[in-house]
């Protein structure tokens, strides 16, 4: 449905090494990269990340991105953690959203809710 989202930072270099870290357990990598901007993917599909500098203040967003399953959910959350992200919701079932809603929520550098979310 959607073919990509951009994300506006004032620190690009920072943000894109969080996003590299963060998205590779949901099956993310670095797509294409030239100066001033970096898209992540996941097979060539649609649904790229795409990151790129600005001089005014980024605005908060929710992103949410599906993962495989409940294992990669737990690894994206840890690996944000690492990478510098805030804790927003640590892994786990969010029944009042579904019966299989699994899901973990960090804050990315600039401030993004960033979740990544498993309906097995």
């Amino acid at each position: 449905m959607i073919d990509h989202i951009g994300l506006k930072t004032q620190q690009f270099d920072a943000l894109a090494d969080f996003y590299e870290t963060t998205l590779a357990p949901l099956g993310y990598t670095k797509r294409f990269s030239f100066e001033g901007f970096v898209g992540f993917g996941r097979d060539g599909s649609g649904g790229l990340v795409c990151i790129n500098p600005t001089d005014t203040k980024p605005s908060g967003i929710h992103l949410a991105i599906s993962a495989p399953d409940r294992a990669s959910v737990d690894a994206f959350y840890a690996d944000a953690i690492a990478a510098g992200a805030t804790d927003n919701g640590k892994p786990g079932l969010r029944l009042d959203y579904g019966p299989n809603y699994y899901a973990a929520f960090v804050l990315d550098p600039d401030g993004n809710n960033l979740e990544a979310v498993c309906h097995e």
